[in-house]
């Protein structure tokens, strides 16, 4: 009640200090604080909300797992999703406290990519039109670490951005709290960037099968003259189609040049397409 009293317009710090004391010093308490949290945060006087949105953040900063644990389960996500939907507080709770929710789970879905349920809850508030676009989290705020941080992060790789931000967020300074946030936004920058392109690869690789594989069968049918004329417009798509992956892979493997495994897979792939391209200018080409 302190930490969240409505009468005051600052946080109080020491009060939130205890409170995550409380919640590290029982087996229970990330539950029991969840309940309390949800109560305070659905609440109709905007600075109790606020407060209480500060809480959380806090308690997520600084109660490890079984805390991230209790809250990425649907049963709290639904109490903060209420305050964000027509049907429930979302007709009543002011702009302010609706827009601090929706950073709260968007920084989330970034900083917790394994837990499934957040993820599920955002999208589902793009869906249904209550979130129309991703949030941008101000710089003064520090979002919590990943827990755990996916493997070969940017931040397990790069030793010295990683004594950087520990530097940054043991400091008391406003200004380096924002450096150890921009810093963190930008890692998260690189990790996406990552992301993306392993997926591209994966993507363009398991294109490049499929493709080959529809083209070789429809190349044995072409050589037995079977093949009809809409078969024979889906071979000529799909040589097409690989005429234009073959740039693709090119660029592809420029990007995996750091990465030995992931290279062999786009040679391989670059090897596979370049027969079936030589496979099609043979047989069309001479029949």
């Amino acid at each position: 009640d302190e930490a969240t009293d409505p009468s005051s317009s600052e946080e109080n710090w020491e009060c939130i200090q205890r409170f995550c004391e409380q919640v590290n010093a029982n087996t229970e308490g990330p539950l029991f604080a969840l309940r309390l949290l949800a109560h305070k945060i659905q609440s109709p006087q905007e600075e109790e909300a606020l407060h209480a949105l500060t809480v959380l953040e806090t308690c997520v900063n600084n109660c490890g797992d079984r805390f991230h644990s209790e809250m990425a389960k649907f049963r709290f996500l639904n109490e903060l999703i209420k305050v964000l939907s027509p049907k429930y507080y979302g007709i009543w709770s002011s702009e302010k406290v609706k827009s601090r929710v929706t950073e709260v789970i968007f920084s989330w879905t970034v900083w917790f990519p394994q837990e499934v349920k957040i993820q599920d809850a955002y999208q589902m508030l793009k869906k249904q039109g209550i979130v129309k676009e991703d949030p941008k989290v101000p710089e003064d705020k520090i979002l919590p670490p990943p827990s755990p941080r996916p493997q070969n992060s940017i931040f397990d790789t790069d030793e010295e951005k990683s004594k950087l931000l520990a530097r940054l967020l043991k400091s008391s300074h406003p200004e380096d709290l924002q450096a150890a946030n921009r810093l963190i936004q930008s890692v998260i920058k690189e990790e996406q960037e990552k992301s993306a392109q392993v997926s591209r690869r994966v993507d363009t690789i398991r294109e490049v099968s499929e493709n080959v594989t529809r083209m070789e069968e429809l190349l044995q049918d072409y050589r037995r003259c079977e093949l009809s004329p809409a078969d024979q417009e889906t071979l000529q798509a799909l040589f097409q189609r690989c005429e234009k992956l073959r740039p693709l892979l090119f660029r592809l493997a420029s990007e995996a040049v750091a990465d030995e495994e992931a290279l062999a897979e786009v040679l391989q792939a670059s090897d596979k397409l370049s027969r079936a391209l030589g496979q099609y200018r043979q047989v069309v080409g001479t029949q």
